[in-house]
């Protein structure tokens, strides 16, 4: 019996007997990106009554959890008192005798985990049900998000060795082999195991890749050979390093060979890889915009500038909702996603749904507004079909007509410093328009001491400014970003506000989206990349230039 199924038999109580209700899930959260996660895996964590997680995976799968869900494992990390939560396969024995869903997430694969496996077997021991989600292993996951293949239509046999525990027998094999080998090793031994494998047989040429944080934006892989490995680790000041146990991958085989890399490093060449991306909005309206920086490559920091609150003066909102109700409208219009909140929480207030707007013709301006009603339950009858904005809405607005328009009113709830465009381009048309204050903005908290010092000091590589209040709010609560860090802008006006404001604009967006903001940044980024392949320069993130006066841009 294995040394963890003997200590956890021990630790059952005296005289217990009879079935356990519990149940265990060993679940892989892969070797470190979120978004390899299974949809099996998601829908276990969603169930799940405790959670076991290694620290590693921990923060892979944590987001999807159901609020409540007891983390012993983390909790004592942080000081819990008892002694037995220091081990995880004794918290996991102890939910499942109590009747609880508990999911054991390790990081990568639990078949490759031997902790894991010692663990159901001591839950088979007891008949405790179990079952096992595979996840991405770190060796097959790191290898394709560095753009090594394993394999290619040639073929080749493909050997995975653990550097910390691989035995003699184990490096003559792979030596005397044209295997691709897979080596999970710490930075501070990669010299020693290219020493090791080149004694055992393998050509000092041999090309080896090696890769640090594969899968996650701070992912780095070097190109080398078996002969020349420490020495390319050191020029590029990797070696030595006071993270010297840090895990990487490294593919030693002609399928790690430079010029194949160089084609298939996807992930790597992403046009912001691995920028972080300051995001100066409010938490929710910077969701779907954080989700396409992610996309680039980038790591994107919300930052929240403005926040949200009621009206100084109820009556006038609360007036127009009736009117909503008793037919004084033809038409709502809503001009951001807080209105439609607004308009939301003053509908709950009074027991209402969106069935109260029946008979009542609704626009929107732009796709996250239209979103958000639809989320609401209403579907909007009016979409710009162009320029996203005011102005687009009321390129397609009908104007006013007393023969097919029962009723001339429109009901504009809105921010307290929204623009008049909207409403004189409506009353231009024929339209009567209550123009009502549905909530007010105002400058939100400053972030943390360490965000501040990242603004200025060029912690970030990029600044996203979605509206002029946005670039006075972040300069007013954080101060002027640094001059390396590149300043992108939705629009004219908020390009005219940053450069009032002393800031250099390089990136202006073709129209005013904030997805057409980020998609400018990424070319930006792209074309940063290209001008440093055709110059033979190392490419470096705007924020690794911070002891030089960046120049500004002319095209």
């Amino acid at each position: 019996m294995s040394p963890t199924a003997a200590r956890i038999l021990a630790a059952q109580p005296a005289g217990h007997s009879g079935p356990y209700h519990g149940h265990v899930t060993f679940l892989g959260a892969g070797p470190g990106d979120p978004g390899l996660l299974t949809l099996r895996a998601v829908e276990a964590l969603a169930r799940a009554d405790v959670l076991v997680a290694d620290p590693r995976a921990y923060d892979v799968v944590r987001t999807h959890l159901r609020p409540g869900t007891d983390t012993p494992l983390q909790n004592a990390a942080l000081g819990a008192p008892t002694a037995a939560a220091s081990d995880a396969a004794d918290l996991v024995m102890r939910a499942a005798r109590g009747g609880k869903r508990v999911v054991r997430a390790v990081a990568g694969d639990p078949g490759m985990d031997a902790d894991a496996t010692a663990d159901m077997l001591a839950l088979a021991a007891e008949g405790i049900t179990f079952e096992v989600v595979p996840g991405i292993a770190h060796a097959v996951g790191v290898a394709a998000y560095a753009g090594v293949p394993l394999r290619d239509p040639d073929g080749a046999d493909v050997r995975f060795v653990d550097a910390a525990t691989a035995d003699e027998r184990c490096w003559t094999e792979v030596g005397t082999s044209d295997a691709t080998v897979v080596v999970s090793a710490v930075l501070d031994s990669v010299a020693g195991t290219a020493a090791r494998l080149i004694s055992s047989g393998r050509k000092p040429d041999t090309p080896v890749s090696v890769t640090i944080a594969g899968t996650t934006t701070r992912q780095r892989t070097w190109s080398a050979t078996l002969g020349t490995v420490e020495r390319t680790l050191k020029s590029a000041k990797v070696l030595p390093s006071a993270e010297g146990d840090r895990p990487v991958i490294a593919v030693v085989g002609e399928r790690g060979a430079p010029e194949s890399r160089d084609q298939l490093a996807w992930f790597e060449s992403k046009p912001l890889f691995g920028w972080k991306v300051l995001v100066p909005r409010t938490k929710e309206q910077a969701a779907s915009l954080s989700e396409q920086l992610r996309s680039y490559g980038a790591v994107p920091s919300e930052v929240p500038t403005i926040a949200v609150e009621p009206p100084r003066t109820p009556q006038q909102m609360d007036r127009a909702v009736k009117g909503l109700v008793t037919g004084r409208y033809e038409w709502i219009a809503f001009t951001s996603v807080n209105a439609v909140r607004a308009i939301r929480e003053k509908f709950e207030e009074y027991g209402l749904d969106a069935r109260a707007f029946a008979g009542i013709k609704v626009a929107a301006v732009g796709e996250q507004t239209a979103q958000a009603l639809i989320e609401f339950g209403v579907r909007p009858d009016l979409v710009p079909s162009g320029e996203q904005s005011a102005a687009g809405l009321l390129e397609d607005w009908p104007p006013y007509d007393p023969v097919f328009d029962p009723i001339d009113r429109v009901f504009l709830p809105r921010a307290d410093i929204a623009t008049e465009t909207l409403v004189a381009g409506l009353v231009e048309m024929g339209w009567e328009v209550d123009d009502v204050t549905a909530y007010r903005t105002v400058r939100a908290s400053p972030p943390p001491a360490e965000t501040r010092e990242a603004i200025k000091g060029g912690g970030f590589d990029a600044v996203l400014f979605t509206s002029s209040s946005t670039v006075r709010n972040l300069v007013g609560i954080a101060g002027k970003p640094h001059n390396v860090t590149v300043i992108a802008c939705i629009g004219p006006a908020t390009a005219k506000t940053a450069q009032e404001h002393g800031l250099r604009v390089d990136v202006l967006s073709p129209e005013p989206s904030v997805h057409a903001l980020a998609e400018a940044l990424a070319q930006y980024g792209e074309e940063r990349r290209a001008a440093a392949v055709a110059s033979g320069e190392v490419l470096k993130r705007p924020s690794e230039k911070r002891p030089q006066r960046r120049r500004a841009r002319t095209s």
